[in-house]
This record gives structure tokens, sequence and C-alpha cells, in this order.
């Protein structure tokens, strides 16, 4: 009889642990989520080297798009509404890392309410992102033929490189799932 009990309180402390772990995962995806753009580091993080490229490509592809006077000062615009928007993501971001450093001091952390704070940061920085991408496809919409054949063939060319990318990735590390 003694056994039973002992197997049944080790299987209760085994679902504890594991709905444990899984609140706190859904803490930190919440945390991970927000991240802005940039990684975890915010400006000069580690993925500071990324938006320096993504800021060299939006360059290089303004130089071949020969932008009229119109043109010019909304892709400015766009660009200078992209930056604050990635700002302010990263903000909201430092803003869930505090709040879960700040629950993770408390005896009992309230994983709840990191991940409502999560959510409302996600929430923003999706309105941020729709309100940019719009602003982008408005410029896009007073390009030429000829312009919009500049943008295609940036696109085909970064879809061409990230498969590129991920099939060699999926040679390094076969996936080993179940």
């Amino acid at each position: 009889m003694s056994r039973f009990i002992n197997s049944n309180l080790a299987a209760s402390a085994r679902r504890a642990s594991v709905v444990g772990a899984a609140a706190l995962a859904l803490a930190l995806c919440a945390v991970a989520s927000a991240q802005a753009f940039g990684g975890p580091g915010g400006a000069g993080g580690p993925g500071m080297n990324a938006e320096i490229a993504g800021l060299q490509m939006i360059e290089s592809i303004k130089a071949k798009l020969n932008l009229n006077t119109s043109q010019q000062q909304q892709f400015d615009n766009a660009v200078a509404h992209g930056k604050a928007a990635r700002e302010a993501g990263r903000a909201e971001g430092l803003k869930v890392r505090d709040a879960m450093r700040a629950e993770l001091a408390k005896p009992e952390p309230d994983l709840a309410a990191v991940a409502a704070i999560g959510d409302a940061a996600r929430a923003k920085n999706q309105a941020l992102h729709q309100a940019v991408r719009a602003e982008w496809l408005a410029v896009y919409a007073t390009f030429s033929p000829e312009q919009k054949a500049v943008v295609k063939e940036r696109l085909v060319n970064r879809m061409n490189r990230a498969e590129g990318f991920r099939q060699k990735m999926r040679e390094r590390m076969p996936y080993h799932g179940g």
C-alpha cells in the first residue's frame, strides 16, 4: 500500500513540476516575443548588425529606384517611422523584461501579470508594425512599373537567399524529433 501512495505522490510531484515549468515557459515566451528587433541587448545588442544591414539594404535599393521628390519624402518618412517603431518596440521589450525581473525577485512571482504585460507590449508592437507597413505600401503604390520591378527583384533575391540559408541549416542540423 505504501508503495502505491509513494508512486502517487511522486506522480503528483512530477505533474506539479511540469505545470510549474510550463507556466514559466509561457511567461518566458511572453518576454521573448516582446523583444524588439535587434535582440535582447537592445541598441548595440546582438542584433545590431542585422539592423545595420537592413538600413544598408534600404539605402541601396533607394539609390536604384530613382525616386521623384514626392516619393523621396514619403520614403524618408517611412524610414524614420520604421526607426521610431523599432525603438518603441525595444522600449516595450525592456518593460517586459524589467517586469519579469521584478516578479522573479518576489517570493511568489505572479507570472500571469508578466504575461499580461507581454501581451500588451506585443499588441502595441503589432499596431506599430501595421502602421509602418501601411506607410511602406503607400510608398510602393506610387511607384512606376520600373520601380516596382526593382523592388520585386530585391524581394526575390532575399527570398532565395533565405531559402538557401534554411536549406544549409537543414543539412547541418537535421530534425531529430518524433
